[in-house]
């Protein structure tokens, strides 16, 4: 049976996680030459590549199975040090979650915090598209996502978290001038709207829902989720705002009552016998039951 080395397994985890070996090695306190030395031998005692020079730096398919197994070996690592009572502050395990960025400004923050502030861990966030975090943790780059899959992703358990709700928003004077007589195909082609990214399909959902035909209005990309709502409130143009952004901003009208998108979310994680990881769960369930219903 094949026994890896603890040190080329997390070096590789972190050469994937910084991105570049002199990332890495700024971690590992080593030269860059060091780090590259050990995933060549790495490679070299397995016969094949582990990952992608690129830069970012990327694992190959083999590179993200080795970079699954350096995260679970540390996470249960971790469990059995508190299992054991032994106290080792110094032990904190990285905990990467992909979440998508409008639950990331609105709602979720606050469980990661309590998590942190009670448990040996440190949160690694990486900000994904809902319907796009689910691939991260194939992949082995996250342990957990927040994602619009109910689907659970192999190895993974999947527990629904709740909605967000997006409406049509925009500026009282915008949707006055773009729209005197509602949101008709025509005046939503000529009216400019604010994409998040090439990710973001819910102002093209709403698009869909009012006309049959291809509509191609001015598009605004804006790729933060609270300067997107700024950009919003300012008149820059037309998005779906959740309603948590949409109540915190004057000014911003919902210019369509019936033209809401109701976006499931789910909360997926490795499915491990982990109570570190089961904790940071119960944390986000708790606070999706408060902010999501």
């Amino acid at each position: 049976m094949m026994r890896f080395d603890r040190e080329q397994l997390e070096t590789l985890a972190i050469v994937v996680d910084a991105g570049t070996f002199e990332a890495a090695a700024r971690r590992l306190l080593v030269t860059p030459s060091a780090v590259s030395q050990r995933i060549k031998a790495f490679e070299r005692e397995l016969g094949r590549v582990l990952v992608v020079r690129s830069k970012p730096i990327t694992a190959t398919a083999s590179g993200q199975a080795l970079v699954r197994l350096a995260r679970q070996t540390a996470l249960l690592e971790r469990d059995a040090v508190d299992a054991l009572g032994m106290d080792d502050a110094a032990l904190r395990v990285s905990v990467p979650v992909a979440v998508n960025a409008d639950s990331m400004a609105s709602w979720i923050l606050p469980a990661f915090a309590r998590a942190a502030a009670r448990l040996p861990l440190v949160v690694d966030l990486h900000r994904e598209d809902q319907d796009h975090t689910a691939a991260l943790l194939g992949s082995g780059t996250v342990m957990a996502a927040v994602t619009s899959q109910q689907q659970a992703v192999p190895g993974c358990t999947s527990v629904p978290l709740g909605r967000i709700h997006y409406r049509p928003c925009a500026a009282a004077e915008f949707a006055a001038h773009w729209f005197p007589d509602g949101p008709t195909p025509d005046s939503l082609s000529a009216a400019p709207l604010v994409d998040f990214d090439d990710a973001d399909d819910l102002q093209s959902r709403y698009l869909r829902s009012v006309s049959r035909r291809r509509l191609d209005p001015p598009r605004h990309r804006v790729p933060a989720s609270a300067d997107f709502a700024d950009a919003v409130a300012l008149g820059l143009g037309w998005g779906m705002l959740p309603d948590s952004q949409r109540a915190s901003r004057s000014g911003v009208v919902v210019f369509d009552p019936d033209g809401a998108i109701d976006v499931p979310l789910y909360w997926q994680q490795w499915n491990l016998r982990s109570p570190l990881l089961d904790a940071v769960a119960d944390e986000v369930l708790a606070e999706a039951r408060r902010a999501l219903g």
